[in-house]
């Protein structure tokens, strides 16, 4: 019998939810709301727009920083390991890697926004 109230007040629950959910969002509509790409830019507009490139060299820098953290986040388990001098050379060397990969974009004006 508790299953049963169980399962009857959470499909309850979920109902209400969904109707909610799908009925909430249509009673503030207006224009910018209503287009097909909500990003600012107008969709019957120009699809050859100027771009900068700086978004692509702020986005690959990001990805290598995350990347930088992706492979240095097991170096607290990897210290359980027998050959702690190799583990810390190969650390080291990624993070001397990327570090000079900073400074030589650095020193490129690869991250200066203003051209």
């Amino acid at each position: 019998m508790n299953l049963m109230i169980s399962l009857t007040i959470n499909i309850m629950i979920s109902l209400i939810l969904i109707m909610i959910a799908f009925w909430l969002p249509q009673l503030n509509i207006y224009a910018e709301k209503a287009s097909p790409y909500e990003c600012g830019f107008d969709p019957m507009g120009s699809a050859r727009l100027p771009f900068s490139m700086k978004f692509f060299l702020i986005a690959i820098t990001f990805l290598l920083f995350d990347l930088e953290i992706a492979l240095l986040l097991p170096l607290p388990w990897a210290l359980q390991i027998n050959n702690l001098s190799l583990m810390l050379t190969v650390a080291l060397l990624l993070v001397l890697i990327l570090t000079l990969g900073l400074a030589h974009e650095w020193l490129q004006k690869g991250l200066e926004w203003i051209e």
